[in-house]
């Protein structure tokens, strides 16, 4: 049987355009005619020997086979970048300090920090991972070269801040709804037929402690809408309130970006719950051309994210 050989090339235009949620976007941004963009898609799905796309809408969308290609597309591309970068950067030095926020701790730090450690050995980094305004402030006193943070937008953006991705806010609640014996969720769960019924009992909030843009936005939700709350639980940490949501004590609030498997997003209307906002996630650097080894692991950072943040995005509800 004949080995497929797939063609990197033609792998980089397929991811490009599921990134972008469009092939005309893709055939523009590497700088190609889309009939040139549409015999490469045919071209894969030739040697790929089974069908790739199907029509939905005005768009195409992924089969099954086109989404386990899609995840193969990543990880090849990836692997060629690193080898790339590392040729480039054999003789790459320095240091790099990093701050971020606990959301990409344990989903985005791991994986990012080893392709640029195989790629640049020499260089050291130093990374910190604390909440938004803190990450803020150490960039202006010079402690900082990267952060990458949520902005609620109640804070002007620094000169040299860019906007990498903007998620939906989404009311979070535990994994197994068994573990809530409480009547403001009784009386909102639902019932196939039945309009949710506003509880009389105050939603139990669960957030970090402030200073928290999230809780401002939350409760200025909640108050419009004519909900009553009540603090539950507080925390300066993400974990904890993981940890609370998961055990049933209330609801918090966080975008779908490294959720734990023991939570889950829940659907605001079967809970008579109000819409939120989107939040915007920016990196922020100390300068406007940073040095060498910062620069990289910008461009790793931004990959990142922006390949996570198109997977875990969930429609707000």
């Amino acid at each position: 049987m004949t080995q497929v050989m797939f063609d990197l090339d033609v792998l980089r235009t397929f991811s490009t355009g599921m990134a972008l949620g469009s092939y005309a976007r893709a055939a523009d941004k590497l700088g190609r005619s889309t009939s040139a963009v549409s015999a490469q898609l045919k071209k894969l799905e030739a040697q790929a020997g089974t069908v790739l796309f199907r029509k939905e809408g005005r768009g195409l969308a992924l089969t099954d086979a086109g989404e386990t290609l899609l995840a193969y597309a990543h990880r090849m591309l990836e692997l060629n970048d690193e080898a790339s970068a590392a040729l480039r950067g054999v003789d790459l030095q320095g240091w790099v300090r990093l701050g971020l926020q606990e959301d990409f701790g344990e989903t985005l730090l791991p994986a990012v920090l080893g392709r640029f450690a195989r790629a640049h050995p020499k260089v050291r980094i130093e990374a910190c991972v604390a909440r938004s305004g803190e990450l803020r402030e150490r960039l202006e006193l010079g402690q900082l070269d990267l952060a990458l943070a949520w902005d609620a937008g109640d804070q002007p953006l620094s000169p040299y801040a860019e906007r990498v991705a903007r998620l939906p806010l989404l009311w979070i609640g535990p994994t197994a709804p068994e573990r809530v014996d409480a009547p403001w969720w009784t009386e909102r769960e639902h019932r196939p037929g039945v309009r949710a019924v506003k509880s009389k009992e105050p939603l139990p909030l669960i957030m970090l402690d402030a200073p928290c843009p999230l809780r401002e936005i939350v409760i200025t939700a909640l108050d419009r809408a004519g909900l009553p709350w009540r603090r539950a639980f507080g925390s300066a940490s993400l974990a904890a309130l993981w940890a609370a949501t998961s055990a049933g004590l209330g609801l918090t609030v966080r975008t779908p970006f490294g959720l734990p498997s023991h939570v889950r997003t829940l659907d605001r209307s079967v809970l008579s719950l109000p819409a939120l906002p989107q939040i915007s996630l920016v990196l922020y650097r100390a300068q406007a051309r940073a040095e060498a080894p910062a620069s990289r692991l910008a461009t790793l950072l931004l990959e990142a994210v922006r390949q996570h943040a198109q997977l875990q995005t969930v429609p707000p509800r």
